[in-house]
C-alpha cells in the first residue's frame, strides 16, 4: 500500500530561518519503513558561496 508523504526542505533563508518548500510524494510504508531523505532543488534556500538564492539541499520526511 502507497501512502502519500511530505518531503520538508532543510535549507535556510538569508535571515537563518527555514524556508518551508515541500514535496509530496508516495512510499510503501510495508517495504521502506525508515524515514526518506533525499537531495533536491529548492528554489528559496539561500547558497553563501553564489550569494544568490537557489540551490540543492536534502529534504526529509514529515508528517502531513
Amino acid at each position: 500500500m502507497r501512502e502519500k508523504i511530505k518531503m520538508l526542505s532543510t535549507g535556510k533563508t538569508k535571515a537563518g530561518k527555514p524556508t518551508g518548500t515541500f514535496r509530496t510524494t508516495t512510499k510503501n510504508k510495508r517495504k521502506t519503513t525508515e524515514k526518506l531523505k533525499m537531495k533536491s532543488y529548492d528554489p528559496r534556500a539561500y547558497n553563501t558561496q553564489t550569494a544568490k538564492c537557489g540551490m540543492h539541499v536534502m529534504f526529509e520526511e514529515t508528517k502531513i
